[in-house]
């Protein structure tokens, strides 16, 4: 074994959630390892390439920049300018099964018009509704969502009680909005979004209204190169602030004394460090990384008991030609309900599936060979916790949604593909996602705020989390708030109070320890 290495701060994964604890961590003077297993950074946000194409792994766009700005603001950045993001208009284009469809817009004059043409006055109302109240309970909402929670106690706190007034935990996102929206497209055309979690609009608590909100208010933006291109342009900043970033590196087990977590062992060093995070699918990493005697509270009995969202069916495509298809399309199953049904009860949809297609190459011409594109297919299907046999069904399930695929313009398109790769249930799984749940943890309302693992994890010391398997969950955006979160707390726990270039580096609402420097 080659001699060991030792760091202020070590981070397993180099996900976009420990790559923006990097950054800030970095900035406010620490010296910083991150261990990645595979070859290239970015975990499920990485690129993929294949036969001269290139395709996003997983998240396919960028909304509610703020988060990242500001992480980029503190390090003296400019996001947009770092990450190369571009605008979209239209967002997305929503096709209906039951018929019509628009092109979203965050030009909120437009949807409302938009809206008012394809269903009517009532709902072109109802949007502008939608938006007061959900300007307002994100407003209201936010120092929830950028704050730790550590246990029920934090229910007696302003934050909480500012989003008393806007969470009804009783309504889920499809009750909420049946009562602005008397058309059922656009009950969908505001909830589908839930999908983002792995979770149903029928399940999801009414609070992830604002999911469709902040696309309409703040837009949605692609990366140039791909939306993977950002955890390589946060890694290429990251070490251009002393961050060692270590690939081909996979971590065997978390390294402890007593209840105090020291470092990792990967098959060749051990790395030792006064604090560590661990940026990884949270119930793959507890059952692989560290022992379960020392686990209690997240025992391997009650990590399988916890619920976890969707997983995906994906179809990474390379065509001979370039359609002239918006950058982001939905196609809703015209019975959108059962569709869900199906994935929440463990059964294959086979009659008219809801799918989304990403066409990046009408943006981006440096994702393929000229004339050429890409086409990104991902279609919501059950987790692995019932056994559905991918390897018989996924010949057959492909046909079917290059069949749905014309319903959003792209015809003839068998004739067209000379690169494919298919992308199941069990693909991810053995790519260490949890059950194949690529959105992690559910976020029902008793596996959010303290009831999710906490960011300073609960059963050790000086161990720490980002991503979406901790609070505040699923998302790029809410990823990124994580790894702010737990830097914030590990400068605290140092005794740090560093230069953040005017954004707090603490919480509101949250007192302040002592910042004596040890840990």
């Amino acid at each position: 074994m080659q001699e060991s290495e030792s760091s202020d701060i070590l981070i397993v994964g180099a996900g976009p959630g420990g790559l923006a604890a990097s950054l800030l961590l970095a900035h406010s003077g620490l010296k910083v390892t991150i261990l990645e297993k595979a070859e290239a950074v970015g975990g499920r946000t990485r690129l993929i390439k294949k036969d001269g194409f290139t395709f996003d792994r997983g998240p396919t766009f960028f909304h509610f920049p703020e988060v990242c700005e500001e992480i980029f603001q503190a390090i003296g950045l400019d996001a947009h300018k770092e990450l190369g993001l571009i605008p979209l208009d239209p967002s997305y284009r929503l096709v209906f099964g039951e018929g019509g469809s628009i092109d979203a817009t965050s030009n909120l004059e437009l949807m409302t018009e938009r809206i008012r043409e394809l269903c009517g006055d009532q709902n072109a109302e109802g949007f502008q509704k939608y938006v007061l109240e959900n300007r307002d309970k994100l407003n209201r909402s936010r120092n929830c969502l950028n704050t730790p929670w550590t246990s029920i106690t934090n229910l007696i706190s302003k934050r909480a009680l500012r989003v008393s007034k806007v969470l009804k935990p009783w309504r889920s996102v499809a009750s909420d909005l049946s009562r602005i929206f008397p058309d059922k497209r656009m009950q969908l055309a505001m909830s589908f979004q839930t999908k983002y979690l792995g979770m149903s609009p029928f399940h999801a608590p009414s609070l992830f209204t604002i999911l469709a909100y902040l696309e309409y208010e703040h837009g949605i933006f692609h990366a140039k190169g791909g939306l993977g291109s950002i955890t390589e342009n946060m890694a290429r900043i990251a070490t251009d602030l002393g961050v060692n970033i270590v690939l081909n590196a996979a971590v065997d087990e978390i390294l402890f004394e007593g209840k105090k977590a020291i470092g990792a062992l990967t098959k060749d060093k051990k790395y030792f460090s006064k604090n560590t995070v661990i940026n990884a699918d949270f119930a793959s990493a507890m059952t692989k990384l560290v022992p379960e005697k020392k686990r209690k509270k997240w025992s391997n009995k009650k990590i399988k008991k916890k619920s976890y969202s969707c997983s995906t069916f994906m179809l990474y495509l390379g065509v001979d030609k370039l359609y002239n298809q918006p950058h982001h399309q939905i196609y809703a199953s015209k019975d959108y309900e059962q569709n869900l049904k199906d994935v929440t009860e463990h059964r294959i949809t086979w009659d008219d599936p809801s799918l989304y297609v990403q066409n990046a190459s009408i943006t981006d011409k440096s994702l393929a060979p000229e004339g050429n594109s890409t086409l990104y297919v991902l279609v919501p299907v059950p987790n692995t916790l019932v056994s559905l046999n991918w390897e018989t069904h996924k010949k057959d399930f492909r046909e079917l949604i290059l069949k749905q695929m014309e319903k959003l313009g792209f015809d003839d398109l068998e004739s067209h593909i000379i690169s494919e790769t298919i992308v199941t249930p069990d693909d991810w799984s053995n790519s260490d996602v949890y059950r194949g749940a690529v959105f992690n943890l559910a976020h029902s309302l008793n596996q959010m705020l303290w009831k999710r693992p906490q960011n300073k994890f609960e059963e050790f010391n000086n161990l720490y989390l980002v991503g979406g398997g901790t609070h505040p969950g699923s998302g790029l955006p809410t990823i990124l708030e994580s790894g702010r979160i737990t830097s914030k707390l590990i400068c605290a726990n140092m005794g740090l109070n560093p230069d953040w270039n005017g954004v707090s580096n603490w919480f509101e609402d949250i007192k302040k320890p002592k910042l004596a420097r040890g840990v």
